[in-house]
């Protein structure tokens, strides 16, 4: 009897070898192709989101400036009637309802007011001043010398310090010089020694003593602080009590004892003598807006989170405010400074005045003079928005850090 035996197949490691390797190679690319697909979905629509921010921006801007035209009209009505502007109590709070300016396709606009001649001007504000702004946060003397021999050592080139601190910006990481002259920025903050350590958190962020100072210093220059919008640092600045202070409070928002007679203003210094006595410095004795900051926002809609902000401040006619663009005065040495006059350079005529109906080259093209009632210092479009304080719930009794 003869048996058959069945054929063993053959054996064929490589080929499965190899099939593996071909389905691990496909893989790896569909891994990176998902993961560089990722990537570009991420970065295109970041690009998107920025790129319809512009176009938004750039589409509510002109109701923003419509919007701002409209408020100048209104003040401007208001101040012919009233002789000045003084405070939103005389009607001028809402001034797009008053003009009943509708805006376009149910966009939202608001209109706020900062009374910018309400604050304490930092280009003319003595030592004594800033200290006692200071010890009204419950800073201790020594400390709030300091924190102010070291803001005017900032801004002025001959300023002599009261408390000996003499701050040395060369040996920093980053060697400087201070620009002895008047501030341009709160950010400017950041940069001077000890202000930095009392303003500001480890982090760099604002805190609530930040906060206190920008919301009760300018940086405009002018002569008196608006009795009608005062913050309580102005008056704790110049020495008046807790009491005159919540009895101004009171008047002029209407709450407390004069609830009943509503939010009221000062037309002149000699009514304000009945709260605060007659002994009012005459940096505090104004009763006019001198600088009016408008902050006008427009969005497509009222749950909108985005859309576009306009920052102007307007002086009013007659207004002394204005805002100081002095030059650093600090150099150093063996600078050179090359002369503004050189032999080779050339000055391009300046072009015929021909305000007044001149014949010169180009008189009949000229527009007429515009009689504009209100002087522009400054226009900031969709600027950075104010960040809250670091602490915002901290307790000013608390001092800030400063060095010794």
């Amino acid at each position: 009897m003869r048996v058959r035996t069945r054929p063993i197949p053959p054996d064929r490691p490589r080929a499965s070898r190899r099939g593996g390797s071909i389905l691990i190679v496909v893989l790896v690319t569909l891994l990176f192709a998902a993961v560089a697909l990722t990537l570009f979905i991420e970065k295109a629509s970041d690009d998107l989101l920025v790129e319809s921010r512009v176009a938004a921006a750039r589409r509510l801007r002109l109701e923003a400036y419509s919007a701002l035209e409209t408020t100048l009209a209104v003040l401007q009505d208001f101040q012919i009637v009233n002789g000045s502007l003084r405070s939103p109590a005389e009607g001028w709070g809402d001034p797009l309802a008053w003009a009943g300016y509708v805006p376009a396709e149910g966009r939202a606009i608001s209109v706020e007011f900062v009374d910018e001649s309400g604050k304490l001007s930092l280009p003319r504000m003595t030592p004594s001043t800033l200290v006692e702004l200071f010890k009204s946060w419950e800073i201790p003397q020594n400390d709030a010398e300091k924190l102010a021999d070291a803001l005017l050592q900032w801004m002025r080139p001959d300023y002599v310090p009261t408390s000996g601190f003499m701050p040395n910006y060369e040996d920093d990481p980053l060697p400087y010089v201070a620009p002895a002259r008047p501030l341009r920025s709160f950010s400017e903050l950041a940069a001077i020694d000890v202000v930095r350590e009392a303003f500001f958190d480890p982090d760099g962020r604002p805190n609530a003593f930040w906060k206190r100072f920008t919301e009760a210093v300018s940086l405009l220059d002018f002569t008196q602080s608006n009795l009608n919008a005062v913050r309580p640092g102005v008056l704790a600045a110049y020495g008046f009590d807790s009491n005159q202070q919540t009895q101004l409070g009171d008047f002029l928002a209407g709450t407390g004892n004069y609830q009943t007679k509503g939010p009221g203003y000062f037309r002149t210094p000699a009514e304000a003598a009945s709260i605060l006595g007659s002994d009012v410095p005459p940096a505090v004795q104004g009763t006019s807006i001198g600088a009016l900051r408008i902050i006008v926002t427009v969005l497509d809609s009222p749950s909108a989170r985005s859309g576009y902000r306009l920052n102007v401040v307007v002086a009013p006619p007659g207004s002394t405010a204005k805002v100081v663009a002095q030059k650093a005065t600090t150099k150093r040495p063996n600078t050179v400074v090359e002369s503004p006059a050189s032999p080779t350079a050339t000055t391009a005529p300046a072009p015929p005045n021909n305000a007044a109906g001149g014949t010169g080259v180009g008189a009949q093209d000229q527009a007429p003079p515009l009689n504009y009632p209100f002087t522009i210092l400054e226009i900031r479009e969709n600027d950075e928005m104010p960040q809250p304080p670091a602490d915002p719930t901290a307790d000013s009794t608390v001092n800030p850090p400063v060095k010794a």
